[in-house]
């Protein structure tokens, strides 16, 4: 599927058929494309939690204001992130880089992040935004549905995943085969008032 067709395709899908699976091979494919997301020094910080076991996810639901696609959908993904990514092993970021890079690009990522914990969490963030975007598109190129979740208490599923101290959830991504198609669109702002030339009156 053309980019643009599945930018404009793609939809938040609130209903899926619960026996669909994917096979190994496309959640494979779907990962993969998912890791070639940008983040800030290549530090990949994201986290990909699938929930799969059925009980589980009934507990996520639970927590999610009741929502069908938390457990009808055929991933589940809770996006989260490391937000001391920045400091754990960093030269492996850079391992293929030539040598001079990295002696340059290692250093930059501890003078960048440390004890900056807002810049920390900010791209956090960003990195599972951009991320979650990645993963929706191209369910849509494969044929699939999504949709993205903010609408579950973030501290109880953090429990229930078991989410280390020094991550945090950004938000949750439901994927699989819609069984009804979204609502129609709200409507999209005009153009001339979300695109500013060069600054802000």
């Amino acid at each position: 599927m053309d980019t643009f067709d599945a930018i404009e395709a793609r939809r938040a899908v609130k209903h899926f058929d619960p026996e669909h699976r994917f096979t190994p091979e496309e959640e494979k494919r779907l990962f993969e494309a998912v890791l070639l997301s940008p983040t800030s020094f290549n530090i990949q910080n994201w986290r990909f939690v699938v929930v799969r076991d059925p009980e589980l996810r009934a507990q996520v639901r639970a927590v999610s204001w009741n929502q069908a696609q938390v457990t009808d959908a055929s991933l589940l993904v809770v996006l989260c992130a490391d937000l001391n990514s920045w400091e754990k092993s960093p030269e492996r970021y850079w391992r293929t880089s030539p040598p001079e890079f990295q002696s340059f690009i290692v250093p930059a990522i501890d003078g960048y992040y440390r004890g900056r914990e807002g810049v920390q969490r900010d791209e956090a963030m960003r990195s599972c935004g951009i991320a979650a975007q990645t993963l929706m598109l191209a369910a849509k190129a494969m044929g699939y549905d999504s949709c993205p979740m903010v609408g579950f208490d973030f501290d109880a599923v953090g429990k229930l995943v078991n989410l280390p101290e020094d991550h945090v959830i950004a938000l949750m991504v439901s994927v699989g085969k819609a069984v009804e198609p979204a609502r129609p669109r709200g409507g999209q702002l005009p153009l001339d008032e979300v695109v500013v030339t060069d600054r802000f009156a």
